[in-house]
């Protein structure tokens, strides 16, 4: 009988693992996040460098550059997105 009680007992004392939850911001996730982020304040950045133009507060190659700058950088993100995809899609095609 006491046998089945010290076996009650150590149920009672050991709990299950509890599985980790990655951090919302770690990894390749975190990484992504800040590029998308960087890439929308080149963005935000040449509109305001265009609203300066209109005003008469900036010169048009300052706005040029800027606008550019967020052109090309939107456009990596792009490409970055599609290989993303296209290693899913390879991922998800693969047999196991």
């Amino acid at each position: 009988m006491s046998d089945f009680k010290l076996y009650n007992e150590l149920q009672k004392a050991i709990q299950p693992p509890v599985p980790a939850q990655p951090k919302a911001d770690s990894g390749f996730g975190k990484f992504l996040k800040e590029a998308v982020s960087q890439v929308n304040n080149l963005e935000k950045g040449s509109n305001e460098e265009l609203q300066k133009f209109m005003n008469n507060d900036a010169d048009l190659h300052s706005v040029m550059i800027a606008l550019e700058k967020a052109d090309l950088s939107f456009q990596v993100m792009m490409q970055v997105r599609n290989k993303i995809v296209q290693a899913y899609q390879e991922i998800m095609r693969t047999q196991v």
